[in-house]
């Protein structure tokens, strides 16, 4: 990998399509490094798939990725798992695993891909619990938690590898006030403590207001605008205003494409 790359990750003319539908058509994002980024967009814009393509779980039509100045596409299997080693992931709903407890979940990568005994993965896990607040859990098992506490299990989990990229997949999706006030400042907080780059996708406006750096909103298949919330914000783009002030009228309609209503009720489509 070059560490002497301008930007962390470089996507340039990302095409990727599913089926018949089109979701990405020459898409441009550079992420910059040491700073929260978020992506956003309506649903069904394809964020999620968007971080998978950057994983390289899927492989684009045609376009580049690149982390670090390296094309993703060209690794053969061994360099893919020594790049994914550089990721941490907090997914949608935590997916903790059931049937540990909350002391084995985030143990488990340390598990999977060292080596180390377990006096010290005792040390590392209970480190990366007090971190995010939940060192008194770590016999609980997950069904014991609340949506808040699992989702800081789950960080914790993501960061135990001590990525250097973080990737959170809809992070505040169910959450109370409280909790996600909690993970929005734990955001913050590990990104900055750690000296690391966070990758957040998202639509809730008002959340990455307080936490990104820099935005990235996407619409029909590329980047609509980009900039700091408060430049999102303040835009004079109607699809932009429209997302980021929550309005049913705009560019994005509200009802699917359908028959005229009045025909339908009365039955005419059906003569």
């Amino acid at each position: 990998m070059n560490d002497k790359s301008e930007h962390l990750i470089e996507i340039r003319d990302l095409c990727y399509s599913r089926g018949h539908r089109e979701i990405f058509k020459g898409l441009n994002i550079k992420i910059p490094r040491g700073h929260v980024t978020a992506i956003m967009g309506p649903s069904g814009t394809g964020k999620t798939t968007l971080l998978r393509l950057i994983t390289r779980q899927l492989l684009p039509d045609s376009g580049t990725i690149l982390v670090e100045g390296t094309d993703i596409s060209t690794l053969n299997q061994k360099e893919l798992y020594q790049m994914r080693r550089r990721f941490g992931m907090l997914f949608q709903n935590g997916a903790l695993l059931t049937d540990i407890s909350v002391f084995e979940n985030v143990a488990f990568p340390l598990r999977e891909h060292t080596r180390l005994p377990n006096r010290l993965i005792r040390h590392i896990v209970l480190t990366k619990l007090h971190a995010v607040g939940l060192r008194g859990a770590a016999d609980m098992m997950p069904t014991q938690l609340s949506g808040g506490m699992a989702r800081r299990v789950a960080l914790a989990r993501a960061m135990v590898m001590d990525p250097e990229i973080l990737i959170y997949d809809e992070p505040f999706v169910g959450l109370d006030p409280i909790s996600m006030g909690v993970i929005v400042r734990l955001v913050r907080k590990m990104n900055d403590a750690l000296g690391i780059s966070s990758i957040l996708v998202s639509h809730d406006v008002q959340e990455i207001a307080t936490v990104a750096d820099c935005s990235f909103l996407i619409s029909d298949g590329k980047v609509a605008a980009s900039g700091s919330p408060d430049e999102l914000h303040n835009t004079s783009s109607e699809l932009v205003r429209q997302f980021m002030h929550g309005m049913a009228d705009g560019p994005v309609a509200f009802h699917f494409s359908a028959p005229n209503y009045a025909e339908q009720l009365l039955g005419r489509d059906a003569e």
